[in-house]
């Protein structure tokens, strides 16, 4: 990767849960390997990483990563962090894959993903596992945004918060206020990686992800995790901090136990 990796902060609350192997996949980025043989030597994974040329022309990305267990790899950030999401978070990747190639098995246009597709790829992109108190979801749901981070604010020290997004860690490198992630509760406490893993995993059903169960949350508002948010000024930004509408959908409603 020409250049190398820069500007990583591992110490930001946000990759903490990325910071190994990140820093060792970084490390052999910066000695001059490309991305897909850094993210293999610190395996092993779920797949294999290999260059973005062995995709062939025409070949839809998750069906070949799907037949082959081979995942094509290009010389840049948004792909290292896929790569990482790989080896931290094996089954729940496994899983989205395979039901993204179910689908186009099942005859969907790679061109065009469909609702389980398209969750799949928001998801995967911008997605953010929460376990919190259930008040702090009920805000959440609301887009009550001073009741969830201001007036709640000593309830986000029981709270858990997993991105797994790869784009979302990619746009991170160089935090922005309008960050969005899409969120999905986790009503099992995420007490590590791994159980977030798991019981990620066993939640991606065609139908579950069809219902789109997200809901949207400005990162940058989350307790601890911007400066700037210590002030509750912070949060009267009404074009990042949007009221629901009334039409709001709600397929974040849906809950699991």
């Amino acid at each position: 990767m020409e250049g190398g990796l820069s500007g990583l902060d591992w110490s930001q609350p946000w990759y903490q849960a990325w910071r190994d192997p990140g820093e060792r996949v970084e490390l052999e980025v910066n000695r001059g390997r490309s991305v897909a043989d850094a993210l293999q030597l610190a395996g092993p994974g779920p797949v294999r990483f290999v260059p973005q040329s062995e995709l062939p022309a025409g070949e839809p990305y998750e069906r070949f990563i799907h037949t082959t267990g081979c995942c094509p790899t290009r010389d840049n950030l948004h792909d290292f962090f896929n790569g990482l999401t790989w080896l931290r978070l094996p089954a729940a990747k496994r899983r989205l894959n395979e039901v993204q190639a179910h689908a186009l098995a099942q005859g969907s246009a790679p061109d065009r993903r469909g609702p389980v597709r398209d969750a799949i790829t928001v998801f995967d992109e911008n997605g953010l596992l929460l376990d919190a108190p259930q008040p702090l979801w009920d805000a959440l749901l609301a887009r009550d945004w001073r009741q969830l981070f201001v007036d709640l604010r000593p309830l986000w020290a029981q709270a858990r918060v997993l991105i797994v997004g790869h784009a979302l860690l990619e746009k991170l490198a160089a935090p922005r206020k309008d960050m969005t992630a899409h969120v999905w509760h986790a009503p099992a406490p995420l007490d590590s990686v791994e159980a977030a893993d798991a019981w990620l995993a066993a939640q991606c059903t065609p139908e579950w992800l069809a219902a789109k169960p997200f809901t949207p949350l400005p990162v940058l508002g989350l307790p601890g995790w911007w400066a700037a948010n210590e002030n509750f000024s912070f949060y009267d930004d009404s074009v990042v901090f949007r009221p629901r509408k009334p039409e709001a959908d709600t397929a974040a409603a849906p809950r699991r136990a």
